[in-house]
């Protein structure tokens, strides 16, 4: 069983995973465009438990389709490093970005594909879907 870090930009705050992603996919909606000051968000979701060293902030957002979406970022750098769904218990969702690990898996899935950018090219056999499929 691999174990994983995630940290922010300054070290304030990890979050440690002691399993393999259950997924990795990519939103191209305009609120993870804005919250991560990117063109789309990369997220992979890990089964529980995982354990939070430092302080975080959180920030809730409510989708599309009701579901609340608790953002922890470090109160010291900004950086959003993981968040949680209101709707899923049994998974925490983490910024790929956050591993520094250039062979981390690649996505399986786009969400919100009519928000990509026209230049950005996905990895052959990422599913995409118009809007969130869930």
């Amino acid at each position: 069983m691999a174990t994983r870090t995630a940290s922010c930009s300054c070290g304030q705050l990890q979050i440690e995973v002691a399993a393999e992603p259950n997924g990795v996919g990519i939103c191209h909606c305009l609120a993870c465009q804005r919250r991560t000051g990117s063109v789309f968000a990369p997220v992979a979701g890990f089964p529980l438990p995982y354990t939070v060293s430092g302080r975080s902030t959180e920030y809730v957002r409510v989708g599309d389709a009701g579901c609340g979406f608790v953002y922890h970022f470090c109160p010291v750098c900004g950086t959003t490093v993981f968040h949680t769904e209101d709707d899923v218990d049994d998974e925490v969702f983490v910024a790929v970005g956050a591993f520094g690990d250039t062979d981390f898996p690649p996505p399986q899935i786009s969400v919100y594909d009519c928000r990509r950018h026209a230049w950005v090219q996905l990895p052959p056999g990422t599913r995409t879907f118009e809007l969130d499929p869930n």
